[in-house]
């Protein structure tokens, strides 16, 4: 039987099921959301295998639905980025917490993953941090790739130096491990040269 736990990832990956985006991996094509959950649950798992219930909900949850509220529906320029992330974090927290509840989940747990998943207190809770350093690290493994085809190298040599102060040195240290391909570990290795 499955536990309060599978279920509700169960249900997650059901929601996320429905992003019309696809991506391919490893010879499968899948919604975007859901390969990106299943990264961020398998990117934690690595990086803290003692990860508290809550915190192992905020991960698969981060992109929860994401699609539903595009950036292109937000002014362009950074005001207009930081609004999107702002309203995108609130509203995956608000239907992660509505999936907790339908299974009758504690609220104190609940406003838990809330708080994670809208990175409160990002520097002094351990729990968030670990969070920004596990979609820190699943951007470098996995989607860094896809800015290089749309970005200038300036540009990604800058996202890189910023998605690097975000980290801790324990998520530092993991990125460090990561098997890039030669070109892309260029680009880290001229971002931590600005550093």
């Amino acid at each position: 039987m499955a536990t309060q736990l599978e279920t509700l990832f169960n249900l997650i990956d059901e929601a996320n099921s429905a992003d019309p985006v696809l991506e391919s991996a490893a010879g499968a094509t899948l919604p975007r959301a859901l390969l990106y959950g299943q990264r961020m649950s398998a990117c934690l798992a690595t990086l803290r295998p003692d990860a508290p219930a809550e915190l192992r909900i905020a991960a698969r949850a981060q992109h929860l639905c994401r699609w539903q509220i595009p950036r292109d529906h937000y002014p362009a320029g950074r005001a207009g980025y930081l609004k999107w992330r702002r309203d995108l974090a609130r509203f995956h927290a608000r239907l992660c917490a509505d999936l907790m509840r339908q299974l009758e989940m504690d609220e104190s747990g609940i406003e838990r993953v809330q708080q994670l998943l809208q990175k409160k207190n990002l520097k002094q809770d351990p729990d968030t941090q670990t969070l920004e350093d596990a979609a820190c690290l699943v951007f470098l493994q996995y989607y860094l790739e896809d800015l290089c085809s749309r970005q200038a190298e300036e540009k990604i040599i800058a996202i890189i130096a910023k998605t690097w102060r975000k980290m801790s040195a324990q998520g530092r240290n993991a990125a460090l491990e990561l098997k890039l391909d030669p070109a892309r570990q260029h680009l880290v290795e001229a971002a931590l040269a600005q550093d």
